[in-house]
């Protein structure tokens, strides 16, 4: 089992930038492949970006070249950077673990961008 806690989110104009964190309770160097995901209101839950265990990177078309994921084996942790926010960035943001097997969410973190 796996539990996630993020931080980071907050309330940021736009152009302005924000590191979200994920903090796994267990080691991470052996899960298949992390990610980011958000969901805003009255929406479905959306890929941002997702890293894997090599290090690979995957972003969705609307971030990309914007926000950049990382992840710190060492700290079992998975970092989100984000930066020239926009308001349609606004939504709660989750980190998602796959292992393979299963999956697992966090509690997410809200992000807000006022214009």
């Amino acid at each position: 089992q796996v539990q996630l806690v993020e931080s980071g989110g907050g309330l940021v104009q736009a152009g302005g930038s924000l590191r979200l964190s994920c903090a796994a309770s267990r080691v991470i160097f052996s899960i298949n492949a992390m990610g980011w995901y958000r969901q805003a209101p009255g929406e479905q839950r959306h890929l941002v970006a997702t890293i894997t265990r090599g290090g690979s990177t995957n972003y969705a078309d609307s971030v990309k070249g914007r926000f950049t994921i990382s992840r710190d084996n060492a700290k079992n942790t998975v970092y989100l950077q984000m930066n020239s926010l926009k308001p349609e960035d606004t939504a709660v943001y989750y980190c998602n673990a796959d292992t393979g097997y299963l999956s697992y969410w966090g509690q997410g973190t809200q992000v807000t961008v006022s214009s």
